[in-house]
Formats: structure tokens, C-alpha cells, sequence
């Protein structure tokens, strides 16, 4: 029998939004109150999108819906198809998108991380403003609760609290102006944010599973405060292992420091129905920060 040629598909957007928001919030329904449609749609739609592929794409039972691995693998190409979608409307019909994204992020994981993808969308969309504010997870939350948020990037445990969608995971070290900071004898000085900061639990934290002595050194809620801290030689911190400054050294365990956990960076939505604005930006954020195992929400 000759080969037969592979069966070209073209897959439906509307079928991978539909995927993409379960994939997200774990819910029929939920997916569904984002859409606009009811939990049977979201169900055929699904289904649709599985024929289509060949193959299951969530495992569901009474209390959970899960992605397969299959899913998994498609959860990430269909954030670069929709996200390209985006940009081609945006650039085609640009007048007819409108208004303001409040969206929040941490300080170094935004002049970081986010200035191109921020970049991309303002270009696609010149007509949406975004006010951007940088601050804390704590304080982020605070301002989503307040509604005056409808997006943030948030710091939080690996697969912990039911919390957002994950999209980044940081590899921390541990960092210092130099060896001339550390003395045995004495607690080690920490430069750290206020509490409470998922990198300032890291330090405490590995510092007491092996016993050694600590004390808060210097505090500082912004990340030029805390590296200008160590540059002057007050102490160590935990920072993400791509964001050390040149000019500082990295310490580990010949220096008598415990390897410290990662740390997940979430987007977080102020409700299931966003301005058609916002989701744009969410879309645009999901699909270009894919930096976990698996790129899912938790």
C-alpha cells in the first residue's frame, strides 16, 4: 500500500481558547464564565479540538481536570499560535483595541524579564495604555483585592496555593560583594526585603536546616537598594541566578552555604472575565514566559 500523505489540519482558535482557559483554571465551568459560554460548550468545544488532534488532552474525574501529556505539549504551542493571532489582529484592525491594563509586577522580574514582551504588545496595540506598577507579591495581592489591578506577576512556591498560572521558575544563589563579608564566628548578615518575601523565607530557612547562625543586616523593598547594600559589603542575599550583578560574587557550598529552593513567578488574573484588553496582555505574557517544567497552573 503506498503512504498515504499526513492529514493537514487547521486548527480552530476559538477551539484553542477554549483549551487554553481550561488548561488554565482547571474548570469547565470556570473556563466557560471567562468565555462567555456555558460548561456544556466548553465540554463540545474540547471534545472538537481532541478529534481534531488525535489525541486525549485532559484526564478528568469528579474533582480535578488534568492535562495529559499530550495537552502539555500543546499548551505551549497554542500560547505562540494565539499569541501571533493577537499581534496580526492588533496590527490589522489597531483602532478598534482601546484603553487601559493595569498590570503589576515585581521590581527585578520586570526590568528584567518583561521590557520586550511589554514592548511587543505596546506595538501591536498602540492604542492601550498600560499603567505598570512595581512593588511587592504582598502589595500586589493587596492591589488586585482593592481592584486596582487586573494583572500581576507574583512570586510564590512551586506547585504551592491553588494561586494564579505558573509561567517562570528561579534558580536562587547566593550572593555577596566578596568572601571578606562572611566570617564564621559571627551570624551571617543578611540584606533582604520586608517580610513577607519568598526569597527572604529561602535564606532563613536554608540557613536553619544546617544550623548556621543569621541576622537581618540591611532591609530594603527595592532591588537597586539591596544590591547598592551588598556592593558596600553589609551582608548576602538569595537572588535569581540570571539577575547577579558582574561585580558580585556568588557563594555555595565551599563557603558553607545550603542550596536554596526555586521560586515559581504566577500570573494572576483579577477575575475569571477580563477587559478584552487585558486578556490580549495575558495572552501575550503566557505564551512568551514558559519557564517551568510544566507551564500550567498549580
Amino acid at each position: 500500500m503506498p503512504n498515504q500523505k499526513p492529514r493537514l489540519v487547521n486548527l480552530d482558535l476559538d477551539l484553542l481558547r477554549a483549551f487554553l482557559a481550561v488548561a488554565e483554571l482547571k474548570n469547565f465551568t470556570r473556563a466557560g464564565a471567562r468565555l462567555g459560554r456555558t460548561q456544556s460548550a466548553i465540554s463540545l468545544q474540547i471534545k472538537r479540538l481532541e478529534e481534531q488532534v488525535g489525541a486525549e488532552l485532559f484526564v478528568r474525574d469528579p474533582r480535578r481536570v488534568v492535562l495529559t501529556a499530550q495537552g502539555e505539549g500543546l499548551l505551549v504551542q497554542a500560547r505562540k499560535l494565539l499569541r501571533m493571532n493577537d499581534e496580526i489582529i492588533g496590527s490589522i484592525f489597531e483602532h478598534a483595541l482601546e484603553g487601559e491594563v493595569r498590570f503589576g509586577a515585581p521590581e527585578d522580574f520586570a526590568t528584567t524579564h518583561l521590557p520586550s514582551i511589554l514592548g511587543s504588545f505596546a506595538r501591536a496595540y498602540p492604542h492601550v495604555s498600560m499603567s505598570v506598577t512595581c512593588d511587592l507579591t504582598l502589595k500586589l495581592m493587596e492591589k488586585m483585592q482593592q481592584g486596582e489591578l487586573d494583572l500581576a506577576l507574583i512570586k510564590r512556591e512551586p506547585l504551592g496555593a491553588n494561586l494564579g498560572v505558573s509561567v517562570w521558575r528561579e534558580h536562587l544563589v547566593w550572593v555577596g560583594a566578596g568572601e571578606d563579608v562572611l566570617h564564621d564566628d559571627v551570624p551571617v548578615p543578611l540584606v533582604v526585603a520586608p517580610a513577607p518575601c519568598v526569597y527572604r523565607k529561602r535564606t532563613t530557612e536554608a540557613l536553619d536546616s544546617v544550623g548556621r547562625a543569621w541576622r537581618i543586616a540591611y532591609t530594603s523593598p527595592s532591588l537597586a537598594g539591596q544590591n547598592a547594600a551588598l556592593r558596600a559589603g553589609l551582608g548576602v542575599t538569595a537572588l535569581p541566578d540570571e539577575m547577579v550583578p558582574d561585580d558580585l560574587t556568588k557563594f555555595g557550598a565551599q563557603h558553607g552555604f545550603p542550596p536554596l529552593s526555586d521560586v515559581e513567578i504566577a500570573l494572576i488574573r483579577a477575575g475569571n472575565t477580563l477587559p478584552v484588553a487585558a486578556e490580549r496582555l495575558a495572552n501575550f505574557i503566557l505564551a512568551s514566559l514558559n519557564r517551568t517544567p510544566h507551564a500550567q497552573g498549580a
